[in-house]
């Protein structure tokens, strides 16, 4: 059984799942693009845009896994989700605070590619940090991305989940109430 949790969700679900939607559908179009996601108060551990996007994108048809380190939320997340829960190499979605081994997840195939995974990673801060110039499609020239928390070699990791194109994984980078995204057709140099 699942208790109602004492943090809300969403104050008006229709208009702010909307927005947050366009959101991240605006950062996926124009790879690391910081974009507004949310702005209420979730459940620790978890950050107003990840709690945001989860609240959006997540529901009974789209298993997550949830990183262990995000277990404090779990109630929060079955309740105002109607969240499936399901093993990493199963999931839609991803939700930790370290970056998963990508080649182990959903990888999507060459005919029904979005059938493969999205990682949503909690970061501790988006626009500082390490910093990657970006190329690729939504991005009419290179563009400069930084990110807190995003492990050392990570141009190389991401390098090979997008020579795997059109298969691979997509990221949501949330910190704070901002998101950002790396679509798997972006590529990532190290600066």
């Amino acid at each position: 059984m699942i208790v109602a949790p004492d943090r809300p969700g969403f104050a008006d679900p229709a208009a702010e799942a909307q927005r947050c939607f366009r959101a991240v559908l605006d950062a996926m179009a124009r790879p690391g693009t910081i974009r507004e996601a949310g702005c209420f108060a979730p459940p620790p551990p978890l950050c107003p845009a990840v709690a945001a996007v989860l609240l959006t994108l997540v529901d009974h048809e789209t298993p997550l896994w949830l990183d262990p380190a995000f277990a404090g939320a779990r109630d929060w997340v079955a309740f105002h989700c109607g969240a499936a829960f399901a093993p990493a190499d199963a999931a839609a979605f991803l939700l930790a605070d370290k970056l998963p081994t990508l080649h182990a997840l959903r990888q999507g195939s060459d005919e029904p590619p979005e059938e493969s995974a999205t990682v949503i990673l909690q970061l501790p801060r988006l626009g500082a940090g390490a910093r990657f110039r970006l190329s690729g499609p939504g991005l009419p020239c290179p563009a400069v991305f930084s990110a807190e928390g995003l492990p050392p070699g990570f141009a190389a990791l991401w390098a090979a989940n997008q020579a795997a194109f059109p298969r691979g994984v997509d990221l949501i980078l949330c910190a704070g109430g901002h998101l950002a995204a790396l679509p798997r057709t972006v590529a990532v140099e190290a600066l």
